[in-house]
């Protein structure tokens, strides 16, 4: 009975870690991004993660001081195998609870041969990175899941929850509460802005998918594709306890087979696991009837080898990723001109590509909501790096908060002063668009709007006829370029419906 009370101790136990380590993660994104001041840096989980920080050095060449936080998880790894993915890891803990298994049990039976596809992925990842992109870095199980959050559910939630005040507010019985209510949340959960941009909808689908593959296996993601999984697995090889059965007490039930959700248990190898596969997540400990299953230290294997994964399949996905690679390169000369993305503040193309790992965090603690994760673009190896998207949100001048946070120095930090002086892009009028050089009638927003001391945007009075014969003076704007940072401010207020009679494209362009 005693056993049996431990057994379930365990139980709570990690599903108390997961709750406080997801409640962690949580806080620190949504204090960041309401500007609150956390006890803990917001990037913390990126530091913590080795692919991330292994990735981002091997692409810039040099070691990332923050980054060496990995080493933690990898310590702990050699101790007690991958308990980062049963224990720690947030996107762990969500397909946990999104398991499928009692209604989707036998689909596709076991797929044992598909775990060696985690080790390719991860081969893949670090091989890019070696030859100076980070694209690949997207599929970190960290990254997906902040970079969804911030990126996509937050701002569809914030939307959900402005139409349905909204629709409420017209009830007067309703308007107390609601506006009590929509100071806590404003203040506390979500900003008072929170514009949606649609390719955003594509992270959403990505994860929606991941947990969809739990009605193929449950953790489907972290057994058979994830990289980070990859590598901890690896460290795992050689971890100092693991799991062991004492024969003379199992009486081969198959009960721990059937309930480990990694399927790490092999029933024909007198139920011994693969040390790279089993999470530790203390299942088969909690089913075992005759409490044959324990922790404890092990002999450490002569020479750990990865089973299944071949020497041709690991060369055929270095050829896979060279070839991969080379295409990324190729494709902007293919696709011909687009306009090139708009950075935040003192970032360029080459820095996204080597040094971004598509964290997201930038586009979490933007004030204004400018940054958003981009599309292909003019380049399919800068896919969801941030880019400024002025029509939503502007670069606020007096905000330099996306260096502070940006874990890689893929923004680099700037002081205040270093960041107002920055040129992001210039502006440049459509004068087609534009009210007082198409219309004839005075409108000058942008010029109004132009945070700099001496404006960027000058005015020009220009005498012109009206529809109805007469003379009158309309002040037209135009551009002073070499004043211009390209902030955005002026079209993001432009009052021309659609597209901005007023836009920012960077400099080079």
């Amino acid at each position: 009975m005693a056993s049996k009370k431990t057994s379930r101790r365990w139980r709570w136990i990690r599903l108390s870690v997961q709750i406080l380590v997801l409640v962690l993660f949580l806080y620190l994104l949504i204090g960041n991004r309401v500007g609150v001041t956390t006890f803990l840096p917001g990037d913390l989980f990126f530091h913590l993660d080795p692919l991330t920080g292994l990735s981002a050095m091997l692409a810039e060449r040099r070691f990332i001081a923050p980054m060496l936080l990995g080493l933690l998880t990898v310590g702990l790894t050699l101790v007690l195998g991958r308990v980062w993915c049963s224990w720690i890891c947030p996107l762990g803990t969500l397909l946990d609870w999104t398991n499928l298994r009692r209604r989707f049990r036998n689909a596709l039976g076991h797929l044992p041969q598909w775990r060696q596809v985690k080790y390719l992925v991860l081969f893949a990842v670090l091989l890019a990175a070696l030859l100076g992109t980070l694209s690949l870095a997207i599929l970190d199980p960290i990254t997906i899941l902040f970079r969804t959050l911030t990126s996509g559910i937050i701002p569809g939630l914030n939307f959900l929850v402005t139409q349905g005040e909204t629709s409420l507010y017209r009830f007067e019985s309703l308007q107390g509460f609601l506006n009590g209510f929509d100071r806590f949340i404003r203040g506390h959960l979500l900003p008072a802005a929170e514009p949606y941009f649609i390719p955003s909808l594509v992270l959403i689908a990505l994860f929606v998918g991941i947990l969809a593959l739990n009605a193929i296996r449950p953790r489907f993601w972290c057994r058979y594709v994830c990289p980070l999984g990859g590598l901890l697995g690896l460290v795992s090889r050689v971890s100092l306890l693991r799991r062991s059965v004492d024969q003379e007490k199992c009486n081969s039930c198959r009960r721990c087979a059937r309930e480990c959700p990694v399927n790490a248990i092999d029933s024909e190898k007198a139920y011994a696991s693969d040390p790279s596969e089993c999470t530790l997540c203390l299942k088969c400990v909690e089913n075992c009837p005759t409490r044959a299953i324990a922790i404890r230290q092990q002999p450490q294997p002569a020479r750990p080898e990865l089973e299944g994964l071949t020497r041709r399949q690991v060369l055929g996905s270095f050829g896979i990723m060279l070839a991969g690679v080379a295409l990324l390169r190729l494709a902007p000369l293919l696709r011909g001109t687009e306009q090139r993305r708009l950075r935040p503040p003192g970032s360029s193309e080459d820095d996204m590509t080597k040094k971004c790992i598509r964290c997201g965090v930038c586009v979490n603690i933007c004030p204004t909501r400018a940054i958003h994760p981009s599309g292909t673009g003019a380049d399919y190896d800068g896919v969801w790096t941030p880019m400024l998207v002025p029509r939503l949100g502007y670069c606020d001048y007096i905000c330099h908060r996306c260096g502070q946070v940006c874990p890689t120095g893929a923004i680099p930090n700037l002081s205040l002063p270093e960041k107002q002086q920055t040129v992001i892009g210039k502006a440049e009028i459509d004068e087609n668009r534009c009210i007082p050089w198409s219309q004839g009638v005075n409108c000058i927003v942008c010029q109004e709007m132009c945070p700099l001391t001496e404006k960027a945007i000058g005015l020009d009075d220009v005498t012109v006829t009206n529809g109805e014969g007469l003379e009158t003076v309309v002040r037209r704007p135009m551009v002073i370029r070499e004043r211009c940072i390209g902030c955005g401010l002026c079209e993001h207020h432009c009052p021309v419906n659609g597209e901005a009679a007023i836009r920012v494209y960077p400099d080079e362009w």
